[in-house]
């Protein structure tokens, strides 16, 4: 059953900032470039924004800082943070607040500085207490220790989840933007340095910079504006646990929950998708996702992305922008998969840009494979 919310709103602007290196910039900065560019897009003024969405890793109240260093007043705002994930929950709530009438014009924006502020992949939070003796390097361990069970269990090779790091490096060498250029093959993954055991450096997300943001409209206000709008079709979520170690199946994600609600609110089935956006911190977050969200067999995700079928040509167009391993990760990466959905759907995505881009699938996930967040999003030829 589809929902009411089905085609009723738009994004209608995006705008990215200081993607890869941005020295001398503050995130907040960085998400204000974002936050403009977006607007601009849109065909809109800074005016014209009555709502405010935000999470971010240096602000204890988003809304508030990014209202503030903008100078709007929002009559309506969420800043609802459940990691990377956030974002596309964000698409979500716009969505219902512009349905109903509480505000016109919505920003979902998001800033770091995290590569020129801190300049190498550290742990970026305190493990919690039951986790603490056993001193892991959060979150790569906690993303480690899903892959090694999954390997355990289902007999997944680290050359299966080198695939997923060559694949993305094959678009993001498609994507001028892409921070990390140039060729990787399986035996570069598997000689890189070890981080944790089974990943090398090559199987973890980049630490960049980056600013990014988009703007939603109900879909009457849509076609009036200057862009190609892309429509929002639906959205869920589901959270399990917050520790890796309460997770209840180390090989499940809450993703096998949050993916088929969003499907039936949007109308669609795995047949029915274009395009996949899954955030990538890991290669094993590639693969568990596959299965979870219903594109292969629960354990066959490795062997699924082998022989470049989530490449450049191959069965299933997965993160064209070169994902959070090659295209841009500053902490927080889920706004940027929202971007680069939107720019396949406008048919605006350069050498990368799919023959065929109607419906896209943008998964979000947060914490150690803690929050998921699906959305589906399509252009005007499937409403």
């Amino acid at each position: 059953m589809t929902s009411y919310l089905r085609g009723k709103t738009a994004v209608v602007g995006i705008g990215q900032a200081g993607v890869g290196e941005a020295p001398g910039y503050s995130a907040i900065e960085l998400l204000g470039q974002a936050s403009l560019a977006a607007i601009k897009d849109a065909g809109l003024q800074l005016s014209d924004i009555d709502a405010v969405f935000a999470a971010t890793s240096q602000h204890a109240f988003p809304t508030m800082s990014v209202a503030e260093y903008l100078g709007l007043r929002p009559r309506f705002f969420g800043g609802t943070n459940v990691g990377g994930s956030s974002f596309e929950m964000h698409l979500l709530q716009a969505s219902l607040a512009l349905e109903a009438g509480l505000c016109n014009a919505a920003l979902i924006c998001y800033g770091s500085n995290q590569r020129t502020a801190g300049g190498r992949l550290v742990s970026m939070a305190e493990p919690v207490w039951h986790e603490a003796p056993y001193n892991p390097r959060l979150p790569v361990s906690a993303y480690a220790l899903a892959a090694s069970r999954h390997m355990h269990q289902f007999g997944t090779t680290r050359e299966m989840l080198a695939e997923v790091a060559v694949s993305a490096r094959k678009w993001a060498n498609l994507n001028p933007q892409a921070f990390a250029q140039g060729p990787l093959s399986v035996e570069d993954v598997l000689s890189a340095r070890m981080v944790s055991d089974p990943f090398t450096t090559a199987d973890c997300c980049l630490v960049t910079d980056g600013g990014g943001a988009c703007v939603m409209v109900r879909a009457d206000r849509a076609a009036d504006l200057p862009s190609v709008p892309v429509y929002f079709l639906g959205a869920a979520g589901a959270h399990w646990h917050r520790s890796i170690a309460s997770m209840p199946d180390l090989t499940v994600t809450a993703a096998s929950e949050s993916g088929p609600r969003a499907m039936q609110m949007a109308g669609v089935s795995a047949d029915d998708i274009d395009l996949l956006m899954l955030y990538d911190a890991f290669t094993i977050n590639t693969i568990l996702f596959l299965e979870d969200l219903g594109f292969c067999p629960k354990g066959e995700g490795g062997r699924f992305v082998q022989d470049g079928r989530i490449a450049p040509g191959g069965q299933l167009a997965v993160n064209t922008n070169g994902g959070g391993l090659s295209c841009v990760h500053p902490g927080m990466y889920g706004m940027f998969l929202i971007i680069e959905a939107v720019t396949q759907l406008r048919k605006a995505a350069g050498s990368r840009q799919l023959d065929r881009a109607d419906v896209a699938l943008v998964h979000g996930n947060g914490g150690t494979l803690s929050s998921q967040v699906t959305a589906v999003l399509g252009s005007a030829a499937v409403l």
